[in-house]
Order: structure tokens, then sequence, then C-alpha cells
């Protein structure tokens, strides 16, 4: 990766109009992001925006496809936020996976097009590095009555 390159994240991200938001504290006993060797892997990560939860609720019954899939999206510009608050985005070689998970009210079936919230985003701030695998799971309950939380495994230059 070019020294260009390195610094692509932030270009793409201003426009989308969008800034890293501080890292969101956790909410229990866990810490936002850890390094092990050349991966970070993030805790799950809430759809917070400016301290407040975007949406609430269950997607399908409360929240529509659409607020879910733009919570799946801040969910993953405050993974972002933690990678970056522990190595900095600049040291990014590639987003690895992603996993999904989705409050889903009985028979809805759209967790994929939910997530894509947060691998569009991926995709847009770091184009051809930001393509990854990716798992959608959907679940009954999730912290806080978000609909959506996100987590992700970011490969890093070597320290």
């Amino acid at each position: 990766m070019s020294a260009a390159a390195a610094t692509n994240w932030a270009e793409n991200l201003e426009k989308l109009g969008l800034t890293l938001p501080p890292v969101a504290a956790p909410v229990a006993a866990y810490i936002p992001a850890i390094r092990s060797g050349i991966h970070v892997y993030t805790s799950g990560q809430l759809p917070f925006r400016d301290g407040e939860l975007t949406a609430v609720g269950k997607v399908g019954a409360e929240v529509s496809l659409e607020q879910a899939k733009e919570a799946a999206k801040y969910c993953a510009l405050n993974a972002l936020a933690a990678v970056h608050g522990l190595v900095g985005l600049d040291n990014v070689v590639r987003i690895v996976k992603v996993v999904g998970f989705v409050a889903s009210a009985p028979g809805f079936t759209d967790q994929p097009v939910v997530v894509n919230g947060a691998s569009e985003l991926l995709g847009e701030v770091f184009g051809e590095a930001g393509v990854h695998a990716r798992s959608a799971v959907g679940v009954f309950e999730l912290p806080k009555n978000t609909p959506v939380e996100v987590e992700l495994i970011a490969e890093v230059r070597s320290a």
C-alpha cells in the first residue's frame, strides 16, 4: 500500500460526509478492539451516532429495512473508530471479515441486506481492501434493544 493509498480512507470518509467518531465506551467488561499478530478484532459495535443509538427495536417490526441498513453503517463506522484508536487506519491492509447480528422480528429474513450497510461503507472507505468475508445472523435480542451489532477483523501492517 502506497503512502497515498494509506490516506484514502480519510478522503473517502470526507466524501461520504462522515468523520470517525470517538471510540465507543464499552457497555460491559470488554475492550473495543484487540490486536493479535497482524489482525485487529473489534468487539461488537452498536449504531451510536453522537452518543445516541440511531434506531431501537426489531427489524421488520419497529425498525425498517432502510433504518437497519443505516444503523449497520454506523456500527461499521464505530468499528473503524475502534481499529483507528488501537493501531490507526493508515495501518489497515484490508478488512478480512465482518459479522453482523440483526435483531429480527418473526419472519424477517433479509439480514444480509441489513448488513450490506456495513459492507458497503467498508467498500466505499477502503475500495478493494474493504471487500471481505461476512456472516449476517438473525437474533432475537441485542444489547440496549439495538437492531444491529457489527464486529470486524482487519489485517494490519506488522508491528
